[in-house]
């Protein structure tokens, strides 16, 4: 179905530690994937991503994940409590010194709970760790409605708006009907 979304590009041009983020009551241990696997990396994406209807991955074969997943530009990171994922992000290192945070989010299960924020400070973390002089993301009307809030409060700007007009889904992909209604 064709749906018009608003897209903010965000960018960060300061090094500066994250601002420091409330406590919550559990956190998280954060891994980086080192044997990327494209049935995890799509297992992520659809999880955090279906309530959102992130759409643009879900054609995709085996061998475009495997493309992405190996290029040695791409690093997953993948928050886990008690061994349980909770959310993740992916990160690009690119041309003329900047990062990308290409996908974020938290499962469903652990939205509210304050480990976006912390998640976020540690995506921005790990990505000025890979050198650079920018660290840059968009997000869309289809995403959480917390999340553009989220990014302008951990120091990114807009530096970009556009509408889009995109084939979107009309259900997003589901393990099993319903799962993630909130």
């Amino acid at each position: 179905m064709k749906q018009s979304i608003h897209v903010w590009h965000l960018e960060t041009n300061t090094p500066a530690p994250p601002p420091i983020v409330e406590d919550t009551n559990e956190s998280y241990v954060l891994k980086l994937v080192d044997t990327p696997l494209p049935e995890f990396s799509r297992f992520l994406y659809v999880a955090v991503g279906a309530s959102c209807l992130w759409y643009m991955r879900l054609q995709w074969d085996y061998q475009q994940w495997c493309e992405v997943l190996n290029n040695k530009n791409i690093q997953t990171w993948v928050a886990y409590r008690n061994g349980t994922p909770i959310g993740y992000f992916e990160l690009e290192k690119q041309a003329q010194g900047s990062t990308e945070i290409c996908y974020f989010g938290l499962l469903p299960a652990f939205i509210g709970q304050g480990l976006g924020k912390k998640l976020l400070a540690d995506a921005i973390g790990k990505a000025w760790s890979l050198g650079g002089k920018r660290v840059w993301l968009h997000t869309c009307s289809l995403d959480h409605p917390s999340a553009l809030q989220n990014y302008l409060s951990r120091g990114f700007t807009i530096f970009k708006q556009e509408d889009l007009i995109e084939d979107v889904p009309d259900q997003p992909i589901q393990p099993w009907p319903h799962a993630n209604r909130r």
